[in-house]
């Protein structure tokens, strides 16, 4: 019989050591001459991200030797950091951000440098047989002082060490691709203070004999849609993603004509914002189908649309998807479903069957210790409506005393041009499995609903996404679903400007988690990477022109306002982030003594992957929400102070 116990007091499980050791965290996946490769992190290695062949005959192994790791920073998020070859790997180096190439035939491989030893970052590959080189994007941090320089770069591999530059003159770029027949390449270029969601360009050049770009074009791209992952067909055709008609749609590219065509219209999002570089929803296969994965309501599907148009959407068993890879008769991709953890599969587009290549760990517990999101739709502010999933508190090993209402754990996604998912999230589940409701939200702003809805946080941020979450918790309390006096915020980075704001702004929440969240704006305006350093310009308001916009949403100006303890969670290598955001706000709380807890950790940046570092921090969150509401959790060990409580 299920033993009676406060909710947040439930033995779980889902413990720190399973969210941490169960499976990698998959990625960029690629085929190549009957071989498949990914990128896996393991926090278990210390955050290490390994490339992984599985061959035709099925054997896996890790084609990158300890203790290398893969991995790009480019525009600090970084990129897909590889390519396979005619046998040879291209990667790029985490330590040093240099290209080597690593002979996958020979027994004993060792990596050799391929570009200088500069401060060069590179990703997003392509190969361009017939002049044996490299393109990618490449961002030159070599001039100290000022921004770096991005451009699509051509990397001879003579053992020369060039680096040429086929474009540059843009502020950002993405997506080189080479055609078919090596005549022409491809690619997106944006400028400030543009992010690349909100007006890109694609662009269609030819290649010389000598592969210098000539005749440059502008085909996509009128400074108020957003082009995502151009891609060419087997046929040579062009395709690409587009918002212009508010939906992230594909379209194909007509060069004897020169217009676009729609393939499949609609209300549905074929892209997801380009955060790292070599993201893909697409792919084709030698029939010229083209199998993609698409967005509606919050959920995503698997579709093929044949090469005379006619879609079909795939039951696959999974309801979310990324980097998908296509090979002649087959596509690969990474699944997840609210059950299942991320694993690799494939669809063969003869048989139509599904075929797993790489599972996820299975679960040391049985499915009842689960909880299955359920979607929301709920008012907000303006006559708007906001999104998100609701997970209610289950352990078939414990029941709540009579009566009693669940703590409310409401999580704000990052970006905040971002989205949470119906993915396994075994973090969602550490929560659940001890008693906590959670809502996961998907406020104004998010993608997945159209450009129109991801646009209506414009000018709005740390208004808008807060009115959204404050009205999710209200949402939920007058259902019964959560106690009002146990509510409770977390989020990271932008997430945890929504969390700062939510509990300078307004009073409705009790305690609040923060990870490397933005206290600051115009720290952030000022003191940030290229990338998002005028990220701001449209979700705030330029700066410095509207300073006391930025003074005026920025917590750490209004700290007087606060009454709520706050835990506070920083990785002292963070680039996107500093440091210095999170240690102003605890000092203002001090001053204000008001209970807060802060810990920071070395090595880690701009999100955690080190294995000890995630497990100290759910630890210490969990024991923080203890000491707040009253009910029992043992101390952690290493222990964590909560000052002034």
């Amino acid at each position: 019989m299920p033993r009676t116990a406060p909710y947040g007091s439930w033995t779980s499980p889902v413990t720190t050591e399973i969210l941490t050791s169960s499976s990698p965290s998959y990625d960029f996946l690629q085929s190549n001459n009957g071989c498949q490769y990914w990128l896996e992190s393991r926090p278990w290695e210390n955050g290490r991200s390994v490339i992984v062949e599985k061959d035709s005959n099925g054997r896996l192994r890790d084609v990158l030797p300890p203790p290398l790791s893969a991995r790009s920073k480019v525009h600090e998020y970084g990129g897909t950091p590889y390519i396979v070859a005619e046998g040879i790997l291209y990667f790029c180096l985490q330590d040093d951000q240099r290209i080597y190439a690593l002979d996958l035939a020979s027994p004993q491989p060792l990596p050799k440098p391929v570009t200088p030893d500069m401060e060069y970052r590179f990703a997003d590959f392509c190969f361009d047989s017939r002049r044996r080189r490299l393109i990618c994007v490449c961002e030159d941090h070599s001039n100290s002082g000022r921004e770096p320089e991005n451009f699509i770069a051509a990397i001879p591999l003579d053992g020369s060490g060039n680096i040429e530059k086929l474009a540059s003159g843009a502020d950002f770029y993405a997506y080189p691709r080479i055609s078919p027949d090596q005549n022409k390449v491809s690619w997106i270029q944006w400028h400030h203070p543009n992010m690349p969601w909100d007006a890109t360009a694609l662009v269609l050049a030819d290649l010389s004999t000598e592969g210098a770009v000539c005749s440059e074009r502008t085909i996509a791209g009128d400074g108020a849609e957003s082009i995502f992952q151009p891609q060419w067909s087997p046929a040579g055709d062009l395709y690409y993603v587009s918002d212009r008609s508010n939906w992230w749609n594909i379209y194909r590219y007509d060069e004897k004509r020169q217009i676009s065509e729609i393939v499949l219209e609609m209300e549905a999002e074929f892209a997801t914002p380009l955060w790292v570089l070599g993201m893909s929803c697409y792919g084709f296969c030698a029939d010229g189908s083209l199998i993609a994965t698409y967005t509606q309501n919050g959920r995503w599907r698997l579709i093929r649309i044949s090469a005379e148009g006619e879609a079909q959407d795939l039951d696959s068993g999974y309801s979310c998807f990324s980097s998908i890879c296509c090979g002649d008769t087959q596509a690969w991709f990474i699944g997840s479903s609210p059950l299942k953890d991320a694993e690799i599969a494939s669809y063969d587009t003869t048989s139509g069957g599904f075929t797993l290549e790489k599972g996820g760990a299975s679960l040391a517990f049985g499915d009842n210790y689960l909880s299955s999101p359920q979607a929301i739709t709920f008012d907000t502010s303006e006559n708007q409506l906001a999104h998100g999933f609701y997970y209610p508190p289950g352990n078939p090993d414990y029941r709540a005393p009579e009566n009693e209402k669940p703590p409310l754990l409401v999580i704000c996604h990052g970006g905040p041009t971002g989205a949470t998912s119906t993915a396994l999230n075994m973090k969602v589940q550490y929560w659940t499995s001890r008693g906590f409701a959670v809502l996961d939200v998907n406020y104004r702003g998010s993608t997945g609903y159209g450009r129109e809805f991801r646009q209506s946080l414009n000018g709005r941020w740390g208004v808008a996404d807060v009115e959204d979450v404050l009205n999710g918790a209200r949402f939920l309390v007058s259902r019964g679903l959560a106690d009002p006096e146990k509510l409770a915020i977390r989020g990271s980075s932008a997430g945890g400007y929504t969390v700062l704001a939510s509990l300078t702004f307004h009073d409705l929440f009790k305690a609040g988690a923060c990870l490397y969240g933005i206290g600051d704006l115009e720290t952030l305006a000022a003191d940030t990477h290229k990338f998002e350093s005028r990220y701001c310009d449209h979700l705030v308001g330029a700066y410095p022109e509207q300073k006391n916009l930025y003074r005026a949403r920025s917590p750490i100006h209004h700290a007087g306002q606060l009454n709520c303890p706050i835990i506070f969670f920083q990785g002292l290598d963070d680039k996107v982030v500093p440091p210095s955001q999170a240690s102003q706000m605890v000092r203002a709380m001090k001053e204000r003594h008001l209970p807060v807890a802060y810990l920071c950790f070395e090595g880690e940046g701009h999100g955690f992957r080190k294995a000890d570092t995630i497990s100290r921090a759910l630890t210490a969150e969990l024991y923080f929400y203890s000491r707040i509401f009253g009910f029992y959790q043992p101390e952690p060990s290493p222990p964590v102070f909560i000052e002034n409580l």
